[in-house]
């Protein structure tokens, strides 16, 4: 099962220090229960909601480490794209997998599969036993979707205002958090339906 999907920042911004990360969007998926360790059981609504925004936040930390150090292995300088080479960008996104230990931040071991696309990286936060090849091939699929119809490439981005548009994707691609193994004629078929919906 995926229990988190996100969008935040790789690069540093100016608003931000060098080591830090900005969450432009969050979804987690399951129940919160089998997330939170023994110790902070007891604790109120508020307080599980600052723990999840501070667990995504530790996530969006490590991913952004991950994709600096393989920015850096390969030396191969950062290429800006412009809208209408989605397809071309998300083909030289860079990607890979990052072990999340016990404790770091989820009470269980956990796996992220990343990409990161400019000054974007897209999570998606897996339990250790999720097919980590389809965890990819989901995740480049929803980024897909993401750069083609909120124009993340562009000035003025609409993520933050279109959240809205993100969760009817992973509704359609990432139900309940489940990845799908799909055939051609059902992949048309969803396809269709984000289209469709994106749409209006």
């Amino acid at each position: 099962m995926v229990r988190c999907f996100l969008i935040h920042t790789v690069c540093p911004l100016s608003a931000l220090g060098s080591g830090e990360s900005r969450v432009l969007y969050s979804r987690s998926f399951g129940p919160d229960e089998a997330m939170v360790s023994e110790q902070h059981r007891e604790l109120g609504p508020e307080e599980r909601r600052l723990l999840g925004k501070e667990r995504i936040a530790v996530v969006a930390r490590h991913v952004r480490s991950a994709v600096s150090l393989s920015r850096d292995a390969c030396g191969r300088p950062l290429m800006e794209a412009v809208p209408g080479e989605e397809a071309l960008a998300l083909g030289e996104a860079d990607s890979g997998v990052v072990r999340l230990r016990a404790g770091e931040p989820y009470c269980g071991e956990m796996s992220a599969v990343w990409l990161g696309l400019q000054s974007l990286g897209f999570t998606l936060v897996c339990e250790p036993h999720e097919n980590l090849l389809l965890a990819e091939g989901t995740l480049r699929n929803l980024t897909r979707h993401c750069l083609e119809h909120l124009h993340m490439l562009g000035q003025g981005s609409e993520v933050l205002l279109r959240s809205n548009r993100i969760d009817a994707v992973l509704s359609r691609l990432l139900p309940h958090g489940q990845l799908l193994f799909l055939n051609y004629r059902f992949a048309q078929s969803l396809e269709k339906e984000v289209v469709a919906y994106m749409a209006k």
